[in-house]
């Protein structure tokens, strides 16, 4: 289609849609000069930083020229269709979405660079420092910085940001957004929508640290990466602290780069101990705060000869839920640090010991909440390609899975995804995905392709992503056109009798459930979607409760290694939540997570 018959189809159904614009109380309770100020970025942590998050001028243009007049202001980091952006306005492909503001410099300090900084720019952006270009993004999910120190001056600096965003009329990938939203796929959103914030560093500073626990050798390997490609003997030794809470167990200093570290009886990290490591970093003149936990996933054979996940070398049940990551004030961007925890404290409240973080990628401050409320992640790759053959791809794997059992992702076209510079970019994509969360002690599972969504060459993209972290196991094809590698039989089962059919990968329903109940007053559309539908909240706890603990716990017994239940909170049309969009009702009570039992023990 067209990008003008997108607009004008986009357009005409503006006209017919009714819904019910929804706040959660933290949107309610926003205080607009003190918006997302918690520092980004938990594992490299400095002190010297300030949040640009706040209000910019803004406008929306049909010209590439820089705009002499601004429509109004929008508070960053809500994208402009969010209603918390004070916007409220669909960017469309042929728009430009252009962002300013100032920054005042009292004084540039010596021996100091100015780093730059943004969580995330749907879907392409340029950067200017006082009307010089300084960088170029390509990419809505992942960060990216630039170093602004010989464009800014001592006194006034504007900085300003042009936005393009092709949503779903292109390859690009943006995970379920879409510009004609409706049923499992949600309003598309454009422009910043993570936290914008600069930070003062040494000439000579640590740019990345890469963090791998070695459970068995008892010890972690840390790397340390400068922000110059070689090690330089004025570089000196490298200072690093171990801390357990209060406590200093280990301080070394050694030059390098790479460096095995003894972490001495090391206290494992598990969901019911969620315990994490504090470390100090000193290079030069750098000083860096980080984490890190103990913990080892597997996939092997349990004492009875089935093939389980395990933690720690004990298998261990994973019982997920599916978490979309939007939310009805904030779309992509939850209206605060409080409402992220809430999402996840509840999810562990509720039995689960496991979130699927669903065709997105979160600020760095969710996955840091997941390490230390104890909460396992798998987390899927942002999917792109070509418009979508939802026959092929939804319709007849749900009815005839066998039918599609033995299609291979290499037919490019049955997947949309003919685009040779679209596939490239994904798996770029996927390589920095697995690099900006491969710290992240809660991450266990990579998951590149759902449900056929823009899925091709699965078994090199397990390759891929093998080579770059072999401490975590991958969910290749989480649904169906399964292409037998990777660690798991992953299922998506929502309208069959529910069953475990085993083999040498662990068996695991990585999507079922989708129990619907529309509450009024706390549903977004007047359209209901969901896979089962039920009047009220007793009826659907019933269900959900006799799901857990019959079906689920004789599955368990059967050999499954993990369930995912969809999904933790509704979304614009879908009302399967576990909770409301704007999460104010709990549909449901808690459950108790389905244990494994052995008759003899693990091997």
């Amino acid at each position: 289609m067209k990008i003008k018959d997108v607009v004008k189809t986009y357009m005409l159904s503006k006209k017919k849609i009714s819904y019910n614009q929804l706040y959660t109380k933290w949107g309610e309770e926003l205080d607009t000069e003190h918006v997302l100020e918690e520092y980004p970025r938990p594992q490299l942590k400095r002190d010297n930083y300030t949040i640009l998050n706040g209000y910019w001028d803004y406008c929306i243009t049909s010209e590439k020229e820089r705009p002499v007049h601004y429509d109004g202001k929008i508070l960053v980091p809500f994208s402009p269709e969010s209603v918390l952006s004070g916007v409220g306005r669909q960017v469309m492909p042929e728009d430009y979405l252009w962002y300013e503001r100032t920054v005042i410099i009292d004084k540039k300090p010596d021996g100091k660079r100015c780093i730059l900084h943004f969580g995330a720019v749907d879907q392409f952006c340029e950067v200017f420092i006082n009307n010089k270009k300084v960088k170029k993004h390509i990419g809505g999910y992942l960060p990216f910085s630039v170093d602004i120190t010989r464009f800014i001056r001592e006194g006034e600096n504007r900085i300003t940001v042009r936005v393009i965003d092709l949503s779903d009329t292109s390859y690009h990938s943006r995970g379920k957004q879409v510009l004609m939203r409706g049923g499992l796929f949600y309003s598309a959103q454009s422009g910043i929508w993570q936290t914008v914030w600069m930070e003062w560093v040494p000439v000579h500073y640590i740019r990345a640290i890469k963090i791998t626990p070695l459970v068995d050798d008892g010890c972690i390997q840390l790397e340390v990466c400068r922000n110059h490609r070689k090690a330089r003997a004025e570089d000196g030794e490298t200072g690093i602290e171990i801390f357990a809470g209060s406590q200093l167990i280990c301080s070394v200093k050694e030059s390098g780069a790479s460096f095995i570290i003894p972490v001495k009886d090391a206290r494992l990290w598990s969901p019911e101990d969620p315990f994490l490591y504090d470390m100090v970093i000193t290079a030069g003149e750098d000083r860096v705060e980080s984490y890190f936990a103990m913990r080892k996933y597997e996939v092997k054979k349990d004492g009875d000869g089935n093939t389980r996940i395990f933690l720690n070398d004990k298998p261990y049940f994973q019982n997920g839920v599916l978490d979309q990551g939007y939310w009805p004030d904030g779309l992509y961007t939850a209206p605060s640090d409080e409402a992220l925890i809430y999402d996840i404290q509840t999810a562990k409240d509720l039995g689960f010991n496991m979130l699927r973080k669903h065709i997105k990628i979160e600020p760095l401050r969710w996955y840091y909440h997941c390490d230390r409320l104890g909460v396992i992640v798998w987390q899927d790759m942002v999917n792109g390609g070509g418009k979508y053959n939802m026959l092929l791809l939804g319709y007849l794997p749900t009815a005839f899975p066998q039918l599609v059992s033995q299609v291979k992702d290499n037919y490019y076209f049955l997947f949309s995804r003919t685009d040779k510079k679209g596939r490239k970019e994904w798996t770029r994509e996927c390589k920095k995905t697995v690099e900006l969360l491969y710290n992240c002690p809660s991450v266990a599972v990579w998951v590149p392709f759902n449900e056929g969504w823009g899925q091709f060459d699965a078994a090199k993209a397990v390759d891929l992503i093998r080579g770059i972290d072999k401490t975590r196991l991958i969910d290749h094809a989480s649904g169906w056109f399964d292409q037998g590698c990777g660690d798991f039989s992953s299922v998506h089962n929502y309208f069959r009798e529910l069953d475990v059919v085993l083999e040498n990968r662990a068996v695991v329903l990585s999507e079922f459930g989708g129990y619907a109940c529309y509450i009024p007053k706390h549903s977004y559309s007047e359209h209901i979607y969901g896979y089962r539908i039920f009047v009220n909240k007793k009826q659907l706890n019933k269900a959900y409760q006799d799901l857990f603990h019959t079906e689920i716990k004789e599955l368990v017994k059967k050999g499954l290694s993990a369930a995912v239940y969809t999904q933790l909170s509704d979304v614009e049309d879908e009302v399967n939540g576990l909770m409301t969009y704007d999460r104010r009702v709990c549909k449901v009570t808690g459950i108790d997570i389905p244990q494994i039992t052995q008759s003899r023990s693990s091997g």
